[in-house]
């Protein structure tokens, strides 16, 4: 995981825009050197840049963790906690358990129903399931059946996200070829150049969404 503090304060005075980030390795920040250049302090500088507002972050994370096991591990970590926007990121180690499409719907689903409850309801910026098809360290054909499965969940957020209010999924949009400088030396999580890139298409959609 990234090394450093798990919250912090990125920009200057006035009223914060209060930002947790829930999910997997890539919100433990596994590639970066420390969370202020993972996906969170990342999220957090992108924010802070395009909104003109201070952010405080903060990190809720299981290296490993999927969807279901979130529920029961990571939300009891956030009560007493308020949020003005959650991001969730999740679906790669759904996408290895095989986990159907169905089953890993029904997970996120409750487990935004429960994020809600605990931090307020905020709206909920859910990142897109990585393609695992572009992840240099997979061989084939265990990339083709991965990547299969990774947009197989995709395509199942995507629909949530259409029928819950104030849920905002956002693609993973990566280039398959001439992506390795977008992970780090393991070849399976992102690099701090990756998390940059992936933390700026969402701070993007967080404005788009909220018109400010």
């Amino acid at each position: 995981d990234a090394a450093g503090p798990l919250s912090g304060t990125t920009g200057g005075d006035g009223e914060p825009l209060r930002l947790v980030a829930l999910g997997e390795s890539t919100v433990a920040g596994v590639g970066a050197a420390s969370h202020d250049r993972a996906l969170t302090g990342q999220l957090a500088t992108a924010l802070n840049r395009i909104t003109g507002r201070r952010v405080d972050w903060s990190v809720v994370a299981r290296t490993g963790i999927n969807a279901r096991n979130c529920c029961v591990e990571l939300v009891p970590k956030l009560n007493g906690c308020r949020a003005d926007l959650v991001v969730i990121a999740l679906g790669v180690n759904d996408s290895i358990e095989l986990h159907s499409a169905r089953r890993w719907a029904a997970d996120l689903e409750k487990l935004i129903d429960a994020v809600r409850a605990a931090v307020g309801d905020v709206p909920v910026l859910l990142a897109g399931v990585p393609p695992l098809d572009c992840f240099p360290v997979l061989p084939e054909p265990l990339s083709f059946v991965l990547g299969a499965r990774s947009a197989s969940l995709g395509q199942a957020a995507i629909k949530l996200a259409a029928r819950m209010d104030g849920v905002v999924h956002v693609p993973f949009q990566i280039e398959k070829r001439n992506c390795n400088e977008l992970f780090c030396a393991d070849g399976f999580h992102p690099s701090e150049q990756g998390y940059k890139l992936w933390a700026g298409q969402l701070a993007e959609a967080f404005v788009k969404f909220t018109g400010h």
